[in-house]
């Protein structure tokens, strides 16, 4: 039972919020800024809202029908029978408590004042709404072909310039430009999902942005996002030029390449799927040479 829950956790999602946050604490550090306890509770947090997000994601599709015998990737819990539904439902509101105490000892021991514990109190919330409402409810945002839009919010603009100013209290525009950059490489995590389960999420009622776009438009769209987060991040560095280190991310590219073009040879579901961990994890590889960069 206890490998079936790890399963559902989806733990291989997890290093593209520690590339997120990660982000964002790699700028506050390059400022001198970096605070490790505020930064510990924000990954736990962000951690614990992925984790309920996936638990969300399996509960919602197996009752929405996107987790048919139709569906190329790994099998969800609900679907397959391995976790009841009343058990995953369970689960979902243990996380979302847990996701809320660590949201409230973070913002204890970072913010100060009450404004600024107001304002994260209510993005605390939304976050978990929207990890919840993805997949789950009558009308959930994701069968609409809103994912890509939360993605982007809330894995670029909320992780990382949130991270940022839990650390520094400070606002600046420049992290706008790594924030961007991460939330449309996430962006891009999930449409290589999208791409992949095209056949069975339209069959579902699943209308994706690839659903929509069609197979080799949302391949278009794919490269798009690659060259949008990688414009970013060299705009950025072009705006806080210091020293040669800052470019040590550009190591990274093949990476991204050989996902862009994996993305477009491989039109069988079967053979794209290990390229959505791929993106996953070269986001994160990504993030550390960049981080490091800044730092150096």
């Amino acid at each position: 039972m206890i490998k079936y829950w790890i399963e559902a956790f989806r733990l291989r999602t997890l290093p593209l919020a520690l590339a997120c946050i990660g982000m964002g604490g790699f700028i506050a550090a390059s400022e001198n800024k970096f605070n490790a306890l505020v930064f510990s509770l924000t990954l736990l947090t962000a951690f614990l809202l992925q984790i309920l997000s996936n638990l969300a994601n399996d509960y919602g599709d197996s009752q929405n029908g996107a987790d048919s015998e139709d569906r190329v990737g790994p099998s969800r819990a609900v679907q397959a029978g391995k976790i009841s539904a009343g058990a995953m439902k369970k689960a979902m509101i243990i996380f979302g408590v847990l996701s809320f105490l660590s949201g409230l000892s973070l913002l204890y021991f970072s913010l100060q004042s009450v404004n600024e514990f107001l304002a994260f109190l209510g993005l605390g919330f939304l976050s978990l709404i929207a990890a919840i409402t993805y997949t789950v409810g009558k009308n959930p945002y994701g069968y609409m072909g809103f994912g890509d839009i939360s993605v982007l919010l809330f894995f670029g603009l909320i992780s990382v310039v949130g991270t940022y100013y839990l650390q520094t209290h400070d606002l600046s525009l420049n992290i706008i430009w790594p924030a961007l950059t991460c939330g449309v490489f996430a962006v891009g995590v999930l449409n290589v999902n999208n791409i992949r389960d095209i056949e069975s999420d339209e069959k579902a009622g699943k209308y994706s942005i690839p659903v929509r776009l069609g197979r080799k438009k949302a391949v278009y769209y794919h490269w798009l996002l690659l060259f949008v987060g990688w414009a970013s991040a060299i705009f950025y560095v072009i705006n806080n030029f210091t020293n040669y280190y800052q470019w040590l991310f550009l190591i990274s590219l093949p990476l991204f390449l050989i996902n862009a073009r994996a993305v477009w040879e491989f039109e069988d579901p079967r053979k794209l799927d290990p390229y959505l961990k791929q993106m996953a994890i070269s986001t994160l590889i990504f993030v550390l040479l960049f981080g490091i960069g800044q730092i150096l």
